[in-house]
């Protein structure tokens, strides 16, 4: 597959999620960070990094509120390149901003900046996945380079079922997902 294949796949598939109302959006979400919390790792993990929605992503909202609860460290990235991102605890609510690409992320000066080998699980954001824990972000290799540093967690994709296709093209880089969260069920390639 070509680079121009990978781009009109990752194009078609967030035109599909952007086609999901505000309100499909939101019930489907709610639906997926159920699946999140029953997960056992989720119910392992201390440290986990999450995202900020943007545009038609799965809403993580209730995760966070359902994890400072269980007194779960969140932790978000920040891209402090055009390469490369860390990730941040962010000290109080105040300490947030229009990052890359409009991204809300937290500020770097209000944050302690937490070192990936403490992160116990990494919840990345898709644009497009398959069932053999194929994942596809926006294309800059954020992720999957971060992903490297990520020793101790396990990481997972969330994603709409209008994401998912019959196999996504790899690189060398990209990164496997143990797990796929959708609103329909939950993808563990290890079970194939």
């Amino acid at each position: 597959m070509t680079i121009e294949d990978r781009k009109q796949l990752r194009k078609s598939k967030i035109q599909a999620r952007d086609k999901l109302s505000p309100d499909e959006r939101e019930a489907l979400s709610g639906q997926i960070v159920e699946r999140i919390v029953a997960s056992k790792e989720f119910q392992k993990a201390k440290t986990i990094m999450i995202y900020r929605a943007t545009r038609g992503e799965v809403r993580l909202e209730e995760l966070e509120r359902t994890a400072e609860g269980l007194n779960k460290r969140l932790v978000y990235p920040l891209c402090i390149n055009d390469k490369e991102m860390i990730a941040l605890f962010p000290s109080d609510s105040s300490a947030w901003k229009s990052g890359y690409k409009g991204i809300e992320e937290p500020v770097r000066e209000h944050s302690i900046q937490i070192n990936p080998e403490e992160i116990n699980m990494v919840i990345c954001p898709c644009t497009v996945f398959d069932e053999q824990g194929g994942r596809m972000g926006m294309g800059k290799g954020f992720y999957d380079r971060y992903l490297e540093k990520c020793t101790n967690a396990s990481v997972a994709a969330v994603a709409f079922e209008v994401q998912k296709t019959e196999c996504v093209p790899r690189e060398s880089w990209d990164k496997e997902m143990d797990m796929i969260f959708t609103e329909a069920k939950t993808y563990k390639p290890c079970d194939f």
